[in-house]
């Protein structure tokens, strides 16, 4: 129970109390062995309900209530983009750096390269797949490492092998794309693509394409995930 529970209780029983002495000492105060005791205690508290009295309904209440706990979700705190909507230009507005470390500069640098042309959404949905990867024990445990990654396929971005050089020529384009980073790496919500690990655009079809659940077309990009299997599958 906190401290100003008790102490408001405590005062409820006070002035309940005072009440009953006083009544109690109209009848006999002469032969009352706590006589000039019960007196102090009348004024005491006389003086107490006065200044009660005196307080408005909305201060009483908040001394009576607890003070409000604001509780930040475990892995957030300090993170100031944390389930921001990177799509939101306001939320962009709002960066404070678009500076940071490797995987920030890989993750801004995919965007950039696969999406820089798209709506805000659809470069937000591109860096959904590449987090998203991140999160699946099927791909690298960084953003560095999923960007990068190669196999017998080739490379899983087009734009870590096509063998041109990677400029940033376009520097509005490029602030984008480092604000989207940002946000989505500080925590910034994930609701476009429904866990999606995969894109492509129409112009390309990829035999995966037919095996995997499509979960959502923005702009030229249409995003997959692998099916979700059970036991009974």
């Amino acid at each position: 129970m906190s401290v100003l529970k008790c102490w408001t209780r405590s005062m409820v029983m006070l002035l309940a109390l005072a009440h009953g002495v006083h009544a109690e000492m109209t009848v006999s105060q002469s032969n009352a062995p706590m006589a000039p005791i019960d007196g102090d205690l009348v004024a005491l508290l006389g003086q107490e309900r006065s200044g009660l009295d005196a307080l408005s309904a909305g201060r009483i209440r908040e001394i009576a209530l607890p003070p409000v706990t604001v509780r930040t979700q475990p892995g957030r705190a300090g993170k100031a983009n944390a389930g921001g909507k990177a799509y939101d230009p306001a939320v962009l507005a709002r960066v404070a750096s678009v500076k940071g470390d490797a995987n920030f500069q890989c993750l801004a640098t995919a965007i950039y390269f696969e999406a820089r042309g798209e709506s805000l959404k659809g470069q937000v949905a591109v860096a959904e797949v590449v987090l998203n990867r991140v999160d699946s024990p099927q791909f690298p445990r960084t953003i560095c490492g999923v960007v990068n990654q190669g196999g017998s396929g080739g490379c899983q971005f087009s734009f870590t092998c096509d063998g041109r050089a990677d400029r940033i020529r376009e520097k509005g384009a490029w602030d984008v794309a480092a604000r989207i980073a940002r946000v989505m790496i500080d925590g910034g919500a994930r609701d476009l693509t429904d866990g999606a690990t995969y894109f492509h655009t129409p112009k390309v079809r990829p035999s995966w394409a037919r095996r995997f659940d499509l979960t959502a077309t923005i702009g030229s990009h249409l995003f997959y995930r692998q099916p979700i299997t059970t036991a009974m599958n």
